[in-house]
């Protein structure tokens, strides 16, 4: 499912805080991008406990329970973990993940908050969560009459407000200054292929990988720090973050370049270092210079006329990396009227 519009954490949080109480919520979102940590957070942040249950590995019974023989009848038992005296938050995480009979079990539980004669304690929350079809995740087809239960919202990730709880859960400086320079890749969407790839879950992972191995305190192999970057996040964030870590000592160098105190590295020694730097350059370009030219304030303009100086500097270093500055391979596209601009004066940063 893709929704028309979109919820960033901050926002979610509050969706959470004014709907979850009278209308179950169903989260969407790719994997890693922090479903699971949101709904734990809520559930601390209101005082309640937190039941998870994962939709990929259950069957109808650890819903609705098994039956007992009460007198001349039988009721069904639901399990201990559901059935509480103390209201709750219910997460049901992977739920598009589970067969169609389990799907059918959840029916009264979602509608009703109730498992045969058991009801769920006044105040309790019910949220679900799921991949979407094209995660590579395992979904399976929602039923309609689930899907018509609950209101729905779809997760992306906001590197801001991921940052602000990064330094809060005290996340290796060096991935919370990485994600500064580049916001655009705290998350990447998943790939076709068995690889990993860039989310907020990922980028967490490595930095408790960078703790464990003591990283920025004490020297680590550089043959180490190649296998925790590709083995946490894709291949092209891990180069990028591993020349980063390169030139850490110098963190601001794009800062001090755009101000005219510094210039692009020149030295072929440090060309990881630059295509780095360049592709930082391009970052910023990509996220504050506006669609519409009109739309250019007293700062854009100054970065406007320096950018072009820059590109202009960065290809008489290396022609092919001012061209990655300014190409759409990546299909992310510069403002048509700054390409324009580019094009007629720099003539020769069009590939051939």
């Amino acid at each position: 499912m893709n929704l028309a519009y979109t919820v960033t954490q901050n926002e979610l949080s509050d969706i959470l805080l004014n709907i979850s109480p009278v209308r179950p919520v169903f989260i969407w979102g790719a994997p890693g991008i922090g479903k699971s940590a949101l709904v734990q957070k809520f559930a601390d942040d209101v005082g309640l406990p937190c039941v998870s249950l994962l939709g990929s590995q259950l069957a109808p019974e650890d819903i609705i329970g098994i039956p007992q023989i009460d007198g001349e009848t039988s009721r069904f038992m639901p399990p201990k973990m559901i059935a509480r005296k103390e209201p709750y938050v219910l997460f049901l995480d992977e739920l598009n993940a589970c067969s169609q009979e389990v799907q059918k079990a959840f029916y009264s539980l979602i509608h009703e908050r109730r498992i045969g004669e058991y009801h769920l304690p006044k105040g309790s929350v019910v949220i679900g969560a799921g991949n979407r079809s094209q995660d590579g995740a395992i979904v399976k087809t929602m039923s309609t009459a689930l899907i018509n239960r609950m209101f729905h919202v779809q997760l992306v990730a906001d590197p801001n407000q991921w940052l602000e709880w990064a330094y809060s859960e005290k996340i290796h400086s060096w991935i919370t200054d990485y994600i500064t320079q580049r916001p655009d890749h705290l998350f990447s969407e998943p790939p076709k292929t068995e690889e990993p790839y860039s989310t907020p879950r990922s980028w967490h992972m490595l930095s408790d990988a960078l703790k464990e191995y003591g990283a920025g305190e004490k020297d680590i192999p550089e043959n180490i720090l190649k296998v925790l970057a590709y083995g946490s996040v894709s291949a092209r964030h891990a180069g990028m973050f591993l020349a980063f870590i390169k030139q850490i000592g110098n963190k601001n160098l794009l800062s001090e370049i755009i101000k005219g105190e510094a210039r692009f590295p020149s030295d072929p020694s440090q060309r990881d270092v630059l295509y780095f730097v360049a592709q930082s350059f391009r970052g910023k370009l990509l996220m504050e210079l506006p669609k519409d030219k009109q739309n250019l304030d007293r700062n854009t303009q100054q970065l406007v006329h320096r950018a072009k100086a820059m590109i202009k500097d960065l290809s008489h270093i290396s022609l092919e990396i001012a061209q990655m500055v300014v190409s759409s391979e990546d299909d992310k596209v510069l403002p048509e009227w700054f390409m324009i601009e580019i094009i007629r004066d720099l003539p020769r940063l069009i590939k051939k």
